[in-house]
């Protein structure tokens, strides 16, 4: 129980860390004051432009698959170890099995609360969407490519962001059932789906009132008209 209180909370203060405030700040926005006041890289891009949105969104990425890989590469660290010493071996490289894999699975829940709620910004932050996505592409592979599948289907169809992100979400413990993963991690990417629902439950009134920004399409430039003879 103490490693899987200190994995959440290491994971919890990677995921305090407010890039999407640090990178709008160093552009002298307080990204609290503006757009939808999230700091998540969805404002960001809508605020100061893809080049920044895209850096918070990889940022973010990054946050919850480290949170969540950390202890892949705690165990095989022990396990060198071990074999250095002439000790027998804590488990396979493959740590699903072990009880390593809980530690990766609180370290991204640990995460998740910390994007959220960030001690650095007043307990203000984002949704989640992208710190769980990293995690989750760490923890069980194919689930987190299908909800990124279903994501970008959803987006492209709608244009609505908030939409896409709960149907991806919604889809993780689907597909973690689906391929057999253990029941908890079942219950840990149902948890993780409930609380990206749960962050976007103002954005779900706006979509059924009808009024929820979407992303509008690049617009492509005209061509001017050839001139006409004689004009």
């Amino acid at each position: 129980m103490s490693l899987l209180f200190a994995a959440a909370v290491l994971g919890y203060l990677l995921g305090a860390i407010p890039f999407g405030y640090l990178v709008a700040r160093a552009k002298g926005v307080n990204i609290f004051e503006v757009g939808s006041k999230s700091p998540g890289a969805t404002n960001v891009r809508r605020t100061l432009g893809p080049a920044a949105g895209n850096l918070v969104f990889a940022l973010d990425v990054l946050k919850g698959a480290l949170a969540a890989c950390w202890a892949l590469h705690a165990h095989s660290s022990v396990t060198l170890n071990a074999a250095a010493l002439g000790l027998p071996a804590l488990g396979s490289v493959d740590i699903a099995g072990t009880s390593w894999y809980p530690l990766g699975a609180a370290g991204l829940v640990g995460a998740l609360l910390g994007h959220s709620f960030s001690c650095f910004t007043k307990f203000r932050g984002g949704k989640g969407v992208a710190t769980g996505a990293g995690g989750v592409l760490v923890l069980v592979p194919i689930a987190g490519g299908i909800g990124a599948l279903l994501w970008g289907a959803t987006f492209y169809a709608t244009r609505y962001v908030s939409l896409a992100s709960m149907l991806a979400a919604l889809s993780l413990p689907l597909s973690t059932w689906a391929l057999g993963r253990p029941g908890w991690l079942v219950g840990v990417t149902t948890l993780i789906a409930l609380f990206v629902i749960y962050r976007h439950r103002e954005n779900c009134r706006r979509l059924l009132a009808g009024t929820e920004n979407r992303f509008a399409k690049k617009q492509r430039p005209s061509t001017p008209a050839p001139p006409v003879a004689g004009a």
